[in-house]
């Protein structure tokens, strides 16, 4: 494992002593919890020299080799699962009693699907296309992988990059956020216990690190989950360079609630799918667009069920749903957005800061909502909810499908053939019906439009890191 940590950006800062270390900030309680050393972007260099050494002898292991140490390393995390969860509540301020089920035992299993799919390799049957000439397809790893993972999820964004990167054979330069590094440092160590030197490196540090990271010659692959400007910063380097590039941006997932919808059930899965995390997922609900014939019914529905099951708190505090925010500039664009609201829009409940130490956001429901709103157009990434009616299907639609993000969204209804239709016609890559929010390993995650392309999890996820050649051989 090739480590290098660079310098910090917000949520994270060099120590009050200015020795060359960098301080990390638990967002629960705004105090200095840890540093780590700074070292030089240079450093990104031997990161990546590492990784193509490795990347000869990885892609010559046999599938059942990398399935068997990716197996090896998801037993790994999973006997090592009160770690991980430690490094991670403490990191991200998330509710440490839930996380092993929410987050660390989600990881392993994708670790495990993933060590699978190194063995599933696909492409057409062996044959004569051509007289005399016979043709196959060869699905190879791509080289070199340079990838990015954001804060909001760090552990669960390391093993959806990583993991289809290394069943495939190819070799990674990771860089986590720098706010919420550790889970991902203790990953590599693992990772580095099963694989060849310099099979998975890892550097840390701000947006120049980043920029070094996906400008590198070395890599053929760039892959980041981040903001829409991030992911059009790496498009626009990568495409200097003819790198592919595969992008899990931001989203602004609308939740469409018809009249006849399971109301009681609905309140329940979007006040989760709203406020888990902070509302700091690009799946989060955070549009409720409801049949006018329901609307108020509904919002008594979502501020009730909100104040008895959405509370949030610290990491080790009973019964909190969801923690703080990632920093203090997380904490300021949230803030930011409700501050900024129309005079036509209506707090339901929140819109406040919770207490003054850490940085808490109550969880808040805004109505009288319109489709020009700032808070309906563009990613608020905290726990804040948005609330439009309709008459129409069509108006439905229009609404939901009026933002430039395209990544995920709901349908509440009763109705088979309009729920049919609505998956259908909402243009996102992912659609649920009567509920929000559920992944699993084997199927695919990834959005259209200023969500970005390229799809994690799933075969689909395996797929994009690799590439296809067809060798043809003559007979004669």
């Amino acid at each position: 494992m090739q480590t290098t940590l660079k310098n910090h950006i917000a949520g994270a800062s060099r120590d009050a002593a200015g020795t060359g270390r960098l301080d990390l900030i638990d967002p629960a309680t705004e105090d200095v919890h840890g540093s780590i050393p700074i070292s030089d972007a240079a450093d990104v260099d031997a990161a990546y020299a590492a990784a193509a050494a490795a990347f000869p002898i990885w892609r010559e292991t046999t599938p059942a080799e990398r399935q068997l140490a990716l197996f090896r390393i998801a037993d790994a995390m999973a006997e090592r699962a009160e770690e991980f969860a430690d490094l991670e509540s403490q990191d991200t301020g998330k509710p440490r009693a839930t996380l092993v089920t929410d987050e660390i035992d989600q990881s392993v299993d994708q670790l495990r699907f993933f060590a699978g799919a190194a063995r599933s390799l696909e492409g057409r049957a062996a044959a004569e296309y051509l007289a005399g000439h016979t043709s196959f397809v060869r699905r190879e790893p791509i080289g070199v992988i340079g990838q990015v993972t954001p804060w909001n999820y760090p552990l669960n964004m390391a093993v959806w990059k990583i993991a289809p990167a290394l069943a495939a054979g190819n070799t990674v330069v990771l860089k986590p956020a720098e706010t919420t590094p550790r889970s991902t440092l203790l990953l590599a160590e693992i990772v580095a216990q099963h694989t060849p030197a310099g099979t998975l490196n890892v550097v840390l540090g701000d947006r120049e690190t980043g920029a070094a990271l996906v400008g590198h010659p070395t890599a053929q692959m760039v892959a980041i989950t981040g903001s829409v400007r991030a992911g059009m910063a790496v498009a626009r380097s990568a495409a200097s360079d003819l790198k592919r590039v595969h992008l899990e941006l931001g989203g602004k997932a609308p939740a469409v609630v018809f009249g006849d919808a399971p109301l009681d059930k609905a309140a329940e899965g979007i006040v989760s799918a709203a406020f888990f995390n902070a509302g700091q997922d690009c799946t989060a609900a955070t549009r409720l667009i409801v049949h006018a014939s329901v609307h108020d019914e509904v919002i008594a529905l979502l501020v009730a069920r909100t104040a008895t099951h959405a509370r949030t708190g610290g990491p080790h505090e009973e019964g909190v749903f969801f923690g703080p925010l990632n920093s203090a500039a997380q904490l300021a664009q949230v803030q930011g957005f409700v501050d900024r609201l129309p005079a036509h829009a209506r707090v339901e409940t929140g819109g406040h800061r919770h207490g003054d130490r850490g940085y808490f956001f109550e969880p808040t429901i805004v109505s009288g909502m319109r489709q020009d709103d700032e808070a309906v157009q563009n990613e608020v990434f905290g726990p804040v909810l948005t609330v439009q009616s309709f008459e129409t299907d069509d108006e439905a639609l229009a609404l939901a499908n009026g933002v430039r993000y395209a990544l995920a969204a709901s349908v509440w209804t009763r109705d088979h053939a309009r729920a049919m239709r609505f998956t259908r016609d909402l243009d996102f890559g992912c659609v649920w019906v009567n509920t929000h929010i559920p992944f699993v390993s084997d199927m695919p995650h990834g959005g259209f439009k200023h969500s970005g392309y390229g799809k994690d999890l799933s075969q689909y996820g395996f797929d994009d890191y690799t590439r296809v050649k067809h060798v043809m051989t003559a007979l004669d």
